[in-house]
């Protein structure tokens, strides 16, 4: 799945993101409390020393919810419009080109907490409405006009999804799944270790905005739904071909310790 229409996720793609979804094969809890719960996948011992095997961990994150429809979080995790409102985090966010009725490149950019330099990404992003969930997945591409800059460190999702299963009218389960690499030059275990206290505070402030999000869609182009209605997206239509996996070796590694070390002789001042 490296160029060409086939970077598009399958049927097939889709299964195999579900079936991860529910799967506690190889992982162990790390958490469990108040309805959420957060699980890190092991790494299998046949695979340990293997360079080719990401050293980031696959995390996994499941939320009961009680007041939200699975719909209206699925147009949440969708609306780009919205997420300005919610998303306390975010420098920038862009979708840049469609690329077929459920699939849509973009861009993202967040802060990050001193001193680490800011993060952006570029991802191909497609989504799937069953009579049973709501499935988003992403994965960063290589776009030949939105490169890595200068001023930000480019991340790597490796694979990165939601699945959102409904449980009444007005209730789902909302299952966050992620491999994500950060890059720069952050230590793995530094990078996992985060990973599992964030998750659930980004699960905590996406439900909260589930709860605010009809009234405020009310008001701003109820109506516009491009994620479920095609034919209202005014995005260019882009072909895939153009298009290519990134790989996270082929980035190279910010050296962030100098901004580490002044952080360190500040805070020691």
């Amino acid at each position: 799945m490296s160029r060409g229409s086939s970077i598009i996720p399958d049927e097939a793609a889709f299964s195999d993101f579900r079936r991860q979804c529910f799967s506690m094969d190889n992982w162990y809890s790390k958490y469990d409390k108040n309805g959420m719960e957060v699980w890190v996948q092991a790494t299998p011992a046949n695979t340990q020393g293997n360079k080719n095997v990401p050293k980031v961990h696959k995390i996994k994150c499941r939320m009961a919810i009680n007041d939200v429809s699975a719909a209206t979080m699925f147009d949440v995790l969708h609306d780009g419009q919205y997420r300005k409102k919610w998303d306390p985090t975010m420098l920038e966010s862009y979708d840049i080109a469609r690329l077929s009725p459920n699939a849509d490149v973009g861009y993202y950019s967040w802060i990050c907490p001193t001193p680490l330099k800011n993060r952006d990404v570029v991802t191909l992003r497609s989504w799937q409405v069953t009579e049973n969930d709501y499935v988003i997945i992403n994965f960063s591409v290589k776009h030949p006009k939105h490169g890595p800059r200068k001023d930000l460190v480019r991340a790597i999702s490796l694979l990165t999804g939601y699945l959102i299963r409904p449980t009444g009218p007005n209730s789902c389960y909302f299952t966050y799944l992620s491999q994500a690499d950060p890059k720069g030059s952050l230590p793995k275990w530094v990078v996992n270790k985060a990973s599992q206290v964030l998750a659930p505070k980004v699960m905590k402030c996406v439900h909260k905005a589930g709860q605010n999000y009809q009234e405020w869609k009310e008001q701003n182009s109820p109506d516009q739904k491009p994620w479920l209605y095609p034919e209202q997206s005014t995005l260019t239509m882009m072909d895939p071909a153009e298009l290519v996996m990134q790989r996270a070796e082929s980035l190279e590694n910010v050296d962030e310790s100098l901004s580490q070390d002044c952080q360190e002789n500040e805070d020691s001042s």
